[in-house]
């Protein structure tokens, strides 16, 4: 279940998952550490802008929170968006919740906000990552080769998009 993530989502147990160097290993968030306060204002920032969509990702049998989904910023000129997410429950990994997210998020996109394209990039190795957006319907467009650093080597990015066409073939 998606819907807009609030300033009182802001666990304990969030602020563990974005300290947790396995779960925040490809997430840009990790080059700093997370406080109850960096990440209350991260959410109020998001909630309050009009440009970005910040979703939380909640279990439909008992609305635990397992991690968040972004679209935006939106290039309103261009009706394009990027889409972002993690699941920061490890009991969740693997099980289609981030594909289902995605699609949900897609049909968001495309139906109300009227966009013609999302995007997504992904570090190579986060394939997990890059499955969860192929399985929902994205397709691989390029290869960024050496384009960051991580783990102190140059990594490649995988750049992943959507048509609201590709989201009709799913």
């Amino acid at each position: 279940m998606l819907r807009p993530l609030k300033i009182d989502d802001v666990s304990d147990d969030y602020i563990a998952w974005l300290n947790d160097a396995e779960i925040n290993r490809y997430m840009e968030t990790r080059h700093n550490d997370q406080t109850n306060d960096s990440i209350r204002a991260f959410v109020d920032k998001q909630f309050n802008a009009p440009d970005t969509f910040l979703f939380g990702m909640f279990l439909k049998s008992d609305g635990k929170h397992i991690g968040n989904i972004k679209v935006g910023p939106v290039k309103a000129n261009h009706l394009v968006a990027d889409v972002s997410l993690f699941v920061g429950d490890k009991s969740c990994w693997g099980k289609g919740f981030a594909s289902e997210a995605i699609r949900g998020v897609s049909e968001f996109g495309f139906g109300p906000m009227g966009l013609v394209k999302l995007s997504a990039v992904a570090y190579a190795a986060n394939q997990g990552s890059v499955r969860a957006f192929l399985n929902a319907g994205y397709l691989q467009e390029g290869l960024r080769r050496k384009h960051y650093m991580f783990d102190g080597e140059p990594a490649d990015i995988v750049e992943i998009g959507m048509t609201p066409e590709d989201l009709k073939d799913v």
